[in-house]
């Protein structure tokens, strides 16, 4: 039987930057846990998942859902402008009334900045989508009646593997587009919404 070769050992800078990343201190409204990173993005990297007070163990919450992925390239991809990428998401069940709401969007995405600068996050190239979703259900679903829900892709490049804040940072958002008080001074929360659809 031949000798199984060994796991290539990660980057320093990966490594450091996956420490910096456990060591990320998360709110106790969240249930995080590391997950299998897709493979195909970049060298190396690494994924996280969260949920928002989730109900049943492996489900998604029914409060908030998220993921937070780490990239590692050494060589520095030119659209990152870095070596470092992160991209995350964000998801959370909205009364539909705040669904309609014209600046849910707006609203969103400065949550996002808001919670890594708060923190010191240090990046740059920040791009995404916030998405607002309404939804009506028909036959066998005419009962659940109308939904909503509100969706946040992002991308930035940290400026070291200094990352502990911006996984905190994308955790602050989760709790938020939630509905739970914010940790930041001076930011106002989306009313509480329902958990499903009337």
């Amino acid at each position: 039987m031949p000798d199984t070769l060994p796991a290539p050992q990660p980057p320093h800078a990966f490594a450091a930057a996956l420490e910096s990343l456990r060591a990320a201190i998360s709110r106790p409204e969240l249930s995080v846990a590391e997950i299998p990173a897709p493979g195909s993005l970049a060298p190396w990297s690494f994924a996280l998942a969260a949920d928002v007070t989730p109900a049943r163990h492996g489900t998604d919450s029914e409060l908030g859902t998220g993921r937070f992925v780490l990239l590692y390239d050494p060589e520095s991809p030119e659209a990152w402008g870095g070596q470092f990428r992160v991209i995350c998401f964000a998801q959370a069940p909205l009364e539909t009334e705040m669904g309609i709401d014209p600046f849910l969007a707006d609203v969103a995405w400065s949550w996002l900045v808001d919670a890594l600068d708060a923190r010191g996050a240090r990046y740059t190239s920040a791009s995404g989508t916030a998405t607002r979703i309404l939804s009506t259900g028909f036959g066998e679903l005419q009962s659940q009646g109308d939904g909503a829900q509100i969706e946040l892709r992002a991308s930035w490049t940290p400026e070291d593997h200094d990352l502990a804040s911006h996984v905190e940072g994308w955790g602050e958002l989760l709790c938020m587009l939630a509905g739970l008080p914010p940790t930041i001074e001076g930011v106002s929360v989306l009313p509480v919404r329902r958990a499903g659809r009337e």
